[in-house]
């Protein structure tokens, strides 16, 4: 049983045999890839305050410390993006921040916003109105959060990290695996075109990798709304000096993932964070969002690779490298709201680059 998980009214019955037969996965289990896809984007960081206090991550800042992005500095990273190139804008802020950050809830009231969620939609309208395509990733959600901002939204995310209870979520701001599951399951029930996946190195068994990436795929097998996973190993930084996974416990956890779900879910591994080249025989298939414009701001320390890099890791496997939007192919039109659909459309310079990536016209290297 998923710790908590019975506390959302969600029953995920661990099969022990399929939990087995995933632990034994290896790269000989799974073909590489076709090809590699990647999305152009702009990191927008709301907020640096977080409720949560992960002994992994450097992204959050202590009370008194945390910043709060303006709309006016949301305009601007997003014109500079689409000016570049770039057709996704992704928006991340720490769980609930206002509720344990007085300066930030403060300065949302002066904003005029009872929430970061209501603060949440003016931005994804900002990265609209300059041409980019919003993918929230705002941690855990309750139905109505999701619900205030899904439809100016062409895709969201929240990493699971992991099923288990593990010590780098410990404490009284500790993470749930069971509200995770929950955002999930709401993204399904909104018919929000997903992405999530697993921290890895945190603690958490092999059983606990299996247990994981088999919750991810109930989910989807039940919604279909997972369009991509992500594998992503715990890096050192400032907060975390315990041991990065070693290569080959990372080759396996990616062809576990590669087996775990069908095909037509991508399977991520971030190329700032991991030795892709040395996984491409594992099944990954995305490169995730990479930026010619900001920084990754979860993993500072870490830059994001040029994208003449990533054309070099794609001729490294013997495969082309394609654009994608954060909104997977597969989900347009249908699963888009009304207000992205006609993003999509319009007869304007964002539009034509949008459906230039959609059809496969873009350059990688422009």
């Amino acid at each position: 049983m998923i710790p908590d998980a019975d506390e959302y009214g969600i029953d995920l019955t661990v099969d022990d045999d399929a939990v087995e037969r995933l632990r034994s996965a290896t790269s000989d289990d799974v073909d590489p890839a076709p090809e590699l896809s990647f999305a152009r984007n702009v990191f927008l960081p709301l907020t640096t305050a977080c409720r949560y206090t992960c002994t992994y991550c450097t992204y959050y800042d202590p009370p008194g410390r945390a910043s709060l992005m303006s709309p006016e500095e949301v305009r601007e990273v997003c014109r500079t993006g689409a000016d570049a190139g770039c057709t996704e804008a992704l928006f991340t802020f720490g769980d609930d921040p206002d509720d344990r950050y007085e300066e930030i809830h403060d300065q949302l009231a002066a904003w005029g916003h009872e929430s970061i969620h209501s603060y949440l939609r003016e931005a994804c309208e900002i990265a609209l109105e300059e041409g980019l395509l919003p993918h929230s990733n705002p941690g855990d959600q309750t139905r109505e959060e999701m619900e205030l901002v899904a439809d100016v939204n062409a895709s969201m995310g929240v990493m699971l990290e992991t099923t288990a209870e593990v010590r780098a979520h410990a404490g009284p701001r500790g993470k749930s695996p069971g509200q995770r599951l929950n955002t999930i399951r709401v993204a399904g029930e909104l018919g929000v075109p997903f992405t999530t996946g697993i921290l890895v190195g945190i603690g958490e068994t092999w059983r606990d990798r299996a247990e994981s990436l088999l919750a991810i795929r109930a989910m989807h097998e039940r919604y279909g709304h997972v369009q991509e996973i992500i594998v992503q190993p715990v890096v050192r930084n400032e907060r975390w000096r315990g041991d990065t996974p070693a290569l080959d416990a990372l080759r396996r956890v990616v062809a576990m993932a590669r087996v775990a779900l069908p095909e037509e879910v991508s399977v991520q591994v971030p190329p700032n964070l991991a030795p892709v080249r040395d996984l491409l025989d594992c099944g990954i298939d995305d490169l995730g969002g990479v930026s010619p414009v900001t920084d990754d701001y979860v993993n500072p320390e870490y830059a994001w690779p040029a994208l003449r890099e990533l054309e070099s890791i794609a001729e490294a496997g013997g495969v082309p490298l394609r654009e994608r939007l954060p909104v997977y192919g597969r989900f347009v039109p249908e699963w888009l709201s009304p207000r992205i659909e006609a993003a999509i459309a319009d007869d304007d310079e964002a539009g034509a680059r949008y459906r230039a990536v959609l059809d496969g016209r873009a350059v990688a290297g422009d």
